[in-house]
């Protein structure tokens, strides 16, 4: 038996805000959404066009403020063949929150507060 990644989840307050941030801060597009017909959710699935791994943002429409991430332990983590014109696309769009240079790297914010783990992909 083996298993493979598939997706990871994470729930967003503003869906067009998070779906626009993932598009311009990585590149991200929409690969598949899902909406039931009482419209109580709404599920888009995230992709980079390489691996066949997503990130499935789910919007919940009673949702009335934005969501409390406690310590915020978890985060994805992406590579990039560029890092220097990553990172100076992140400083424009302000959202590095924290830059460890002994470790060459650096973590950006979502919309909602999820950190983003970037990483030159020749390290």
């Amino acid at each position: 038996m083996k298993f493979k990644f598939d997706h990871n989840n994470i729930n967003v307050f503003d869906l067009q805000k998070s779906v626009n941030f993932y598009k311009e801060a990585l590149g991200f597009e929409v690969v598949r959404t899902y909406e039931p017909e009482d419209k109580g959710f709404k599920l888009v699935y995230i992709g980079d066009g390489v691996s066949a791994h997503k990130l499935e943002l789910t919007w919940l429409r009673d949702r009335t403020e934005p969501y409390n991430l406690g310590d915020n332990e978890i985060h994805l983590c992406v590579t990039v063949d560029d890092y220097e014109a990553a990172h100076k696309l992140h400083k424009k769009m302000n959202c590095i929150c924290y830059e460890n240079y002994g470790m060459g790297l650096y973590f950006i914010n979502d919309p909602d507060g999820y950190w983003i783990e970037i990483l030159p992909s020749n390290r």
